[in-house]
């Protein structure tokens, strides 16, 4: 089954931290990975305010080796739907949305999806 990672399964894994062991398998074979464009936002201005612009590009050009999913009217609504009956925020939703709608699973350590169809849950306890 496909993949979607989190964007702090993306962070933990990039900075070796302490669930990088758990998220190593699903990003060891990138060009099979699903990235929703909202990912990219997120790693994008977090790599930019914790290193540079220059590595947050980096990190970028290796999310592009995966399956990149632009934000669609059916993952927008679908996200709409989940944010309302999750009570998921919007970027949240839409990286659900778009492993839902893509028949993924989504690997994550946010507490938000804990539970919901679909999600490999990892806490952050380890």
């Amino acid at each position: 089954m496909a993949a979607v990672v989190d964007t702090c399964g993306w962070i933990e894994w990039l900075t070796d931290g302490l669930l990088a062991d758990r998220y190593a398998p699903a990003l060891a074979d990138i060009q099979t990975v699903i990235v929703p464009t909202s990912v990219q936002y997120e790693l994008y201005k977090w790599v930019c305010r914790e290193s540079s612009e220059s590595r947050a590009l980096e990190v970028i050009g290796l999310t592009e080796q995966g399956q990149v999913i632009p934000l669609s009217t059916s993952i927008a609504l679908l996200a709409a739907d989940f944010a309302k009956q999750h009570q998921l925020s919007f970027a949240d939703a839409i990286i659900y949305a778009t492993a839902r709608d893509n028949q993924a699973r989504l690997i994550t350590s946010d507490n938000h999806f804990e539970g919901l169809d679909g999600v490999e849950y990892f806490t952050k306890a380890g």
